[in-house]
């Protein structure tokens, strides 16, 4: 493992385990974040049905925390790269579990909002961190290799996390936010096996301004769009998925969690192979390759009237998302000067969490107005569109010498 500027010590192979092992566990905190409570959707919405616009509020429990990632992540990176990274995460941690195990107590809609508010500054901190500290620790291929694993880990993770929310929703829609604990068990793990990156601008006052011309801004903002478009109708998945598959008369809350675990494991499979796939092929051609795969998802979606067929549909789907999310980390990092990592890896962060955000704002008028099952086919030609604009790029890369 190459590590850059840091201050673990040479040759400590176990403290090296132990510090890859810790991020991949911080990482996994990130999808459970929205994955875990996902089942319990429909009976928040029956819970709190005297509340007006309940439809929409009972969707933006899964989806107000990427609001809330969007405002803060930014400012969270600008912070990191001035004062340091690790402090700031283990507060995020903290935050993170008080937050998320708050829909066990709480007696209202509004509160458990307030609730997933706090939880997207948290998960604004976790990820803009370790996005930095990935940057900072690994390079070359073995930062790509990173980044395939951690995505797979994730995957992973939200297999268990949303299998075991479902099963839980089973019981109590409130107990699948106990999930939420686990991050207190992660907190010895980063205070033993991470280490502060002893970069001298890390502390300086001196910290380069985002308006310094080394920045590349064309791609940054180009790479910033295709992550908010991506992960806006990506997230038709998690956000409609359950009440699609009661529209088709699949009710039980352990099958919505099922059908969006399976779509992680795949996704944790795809992701596996990202560092072998990108050392072949070019940022933009990956892009095509998990673009096309999430269309096919997203159409096989819009045809399936039973379990066997959606399951079908979420690992196509599931299989795109783990080569588009690590590409899309890795484009950021690539981009970034050690003094811009930070603010660039929040931007990028916000990016997505925005596309979260604002997904049920698309998706659910769309339903209304037209259906699910055209609604996924909308979504669909939307990645197609994505897919051929990388495509472009990629054939004019090719044509030049």
């Amino acid at each position: 493992m190459t590590c850059a500027e840091t201050t673990l010590p040479a040759g400590s192979a176990r403290s090296e385990i132990g510090r890859k092992a810790t991020l991949l566990m911080v990482a996994t905190l990130t999808i459970m974040a929205g994955t875990a409570i996902a089942p319990s959707l429909p009976a928040i919405e029956m819970t709190f049905a005297d509340v007006d616009g309940v439809k929409l509020l009972s969707r933006m429990v899964l989806t107000l925390p990427a609001l809330f990632v969007a405002f803060c992540a930014p400012l969270i990176g600008g912070l990191a790269d001035r004062y340091g990274r690790l402090r700031l995460l283990a507060g995020s941690i903290l935050l993170y579990g008080f937050s998320g195990i708050s829909g066990l107590f709480v007696d209202s809609l509004p509160a458990l909002l307030v609730g997933r508010a706090a939880l997207g500054i948290a998960i604004a901190g976790i990820m803009t961190l370790t996005t930095a500290l990935v940057g900072d620790y690994f390079t070359g291929s073995e930062r790509e290799r990173y980044l395939g694993l951690q995505q797979a880990f994730t995957g992973i993770g939200g297999v268990a996390f949303v299998a075991a929310g479902g099963l839980l929703a089973d019981y109590h829609w409130r107990a699948p936010f106990a999930i939420y604990a686990v991050a207190f068990a992660i907190i010895p793990a980063v205070v033993v096996f991470l280490t502060e990156p002893t970069r001298p601008t890390l502390n300086s006052q001196a910290t380069p301004s985002l308006s310094d011309p080394a920045v590349r801004w064309l791609p940054v903002v180009a790479l910033c769009a295709l992550t908010f478009l991506v992960n806006l109708i990506f997230y038709f998945i998690p956000s409609q998925v359950p009440f699609y598959l009661r529209a088709i008369g699949i009710t039980t809350a352990s099958s919505t969690g099922f059908a969006i675990g399976l779509h992680n494991l795949v996704m944790a499979g795809s992701a596996l192979a990202y560092g072998r796939l990108r050392a072949r092929l070019s940022v933009p051609v990956i892009f095509v390759i998990g673009l096309c795969l999430m269309t096919l998802g997203f159409v096989l979606v819009a045809f399936s009237t039973t379990m066997p067929s959606v399951l079908l549909a979420m690992a196509i789907a599931g299989a795109g998302l783990g080569l588009t999310v690590p590409n899309l980390m890795s484009g950021i990092i690539a981009l970034a000067s050690p003094a811009t990592r930070g603010r660039l890896a929040g931007m990028v962060t916000a990016s997505m969490f925005i596309g979260h955000f604002t997904s049920p704002f698309a998706s659910q008028p769309l339903i209304e107005a037209i259906g699910y099952q055209e609604s996924y086919l909308v979504a669909g030609c939307g990645l197609a569109m994505l897919a051929s604009v990388n495509a472009v790029i990629a054939l004019n890369r090719r044509s030049k010498p």
